[in-house]
């Protein structure tokens, strides 16, 4: 099976973006972002509108909130998509404190045009772990206009972005300094995949029983090089949205999808690793999921967004990962 993907892409600030097949009318753009805005951003507004505002700034931040999520409802009204948000916002307490994140995150998306690349419904199924997760570890490969959203959904916990790009996660935390992220060196190519699927059988380091990924330097699919925080945690969840995959020098996703599944088999605490990969609609992506994160735990697929619950393996002697 050859894996290459297809030249149609484009890249916009690092974020793997596939050009669409039709082209979006204006309106419907619009009404594409109004959505958007009134279906998430709802979420995090209804953490912080009824908070007990204790400084200028809260207070400033509170009633632009109200403002905006005033029009978000009112043109939630106008569709009449309204009453289902409020069906799924979190119960609020009279105490609760917003975080740092949550409030720059409400600032930023209430005053930006750009929007995260994944879809709302692809977001839900994300958010919908977080929201019974959260505090919780969670692992994010990739860092563009979605990260603050992602760090505001886990309040209170930890989110680490992983970005092959150090000028941009320059450029991103310059912006956004209460984001944690780290650079990360692959050691892959795109154009290696049907290599890389074929050969790592034959070595033993790649072996499911045996692989590890610190310091694993002769399994050319594990990512030997993370920071320490990376390896000393369990992570809950991890995202696989990065990195680059769509041209042949591109690093590609075999190395973060073979190593998500390491970190996820060797978990030594309760409950499966929740690991989400997005553009599953490209033949890498796909042929990798099912060779390593494995259909048997795919829980929930929608769009090019595929769910895995994956169980600790760590006693295991499989001679294969599926």
């Amino acid at each position: 099976m050859h894996l290459s993907t297809s030249p149609r892409k484009f890249s916009r600030q690092h974020a793997d973006v596939e050009a669409p097949e039709n082209a979006v009318s204006g309106g419907d753009k619009i009404k594409n972002t109004n959505t958007f805005f009134s279906a998430h951003f709802l979420h995090l507004g209804y953490y912080m509108i009824e908070m007990k505002t204790r400084t200028n700034l809260k207070r400033l931040l509170a009633a632009v909130l109200v403002i905006f999520l005033g029009a978000a409802l009112f043109i939630s009204s106008l569709t009449g998509t309204g009453p289902s948000f409020l069906c799924s916002l979190p119960n609020l307490i009279d105490d609760y404190h917003p975080t740092a994140t949550q409030l720059q995150a409400v600032l930023h998306y209430a005053t930006s045009s750009k929007t995260p690349q994944q879809s709302r419904a692809e977001i839900s199924v994300s958010f919908d772990v977080l929201k019974s997760r959260a505090p919780c570890n969670f692992l994010v490969f990739g860092l563009g206009y979605d990260s603050l959203m992602w760090a505001s959904f886990n309040p209170r916990g930890t989110t680490l972005f992983l970005e092959e790009d150090p000028k941009w996660v320059q450029t991103v935390l310059k912006a956004s300094p209460e984001l944690r992220a780290e650079t990360v060196n692959y050691r892959t190519q795109l154009k290696q995949a049907d290599e890389l699927l074929s050969s790592y059988k034959s070595e033993a380091a790649c072996a499911p029983s045996e692989a590890v990924l610190r310091g694993n330097e002769r399994c050319k699919l594990a990512l030997s090089k993370l920071p320490e925080e990376v390896y000393e945690k369990e992570w809950d969840l991890i995202m696989i949205d990065a990195p680059r995959g769509y041209f042949p020098e591109a690093p590609g996703r075999m190395a973060a999808i073979f190593s998500a599944a390491v970190m996820a088999r060797r978990r030594r605490g309760s409950g499966a690793t929740h690991v989400f990969l997005h553009d599953v609609d490209r033949k890498v992506e796909k042929a990798f999921a099912e060779e390593f994160l494995c259909r048997k735990f795919l829980v929930k697929a929608v769009g090019r967004l595929w769910h895995f619950e994956i169980p600790s393996s760590v006693n295991a002697t499989d001679a294969r990962f599926c």
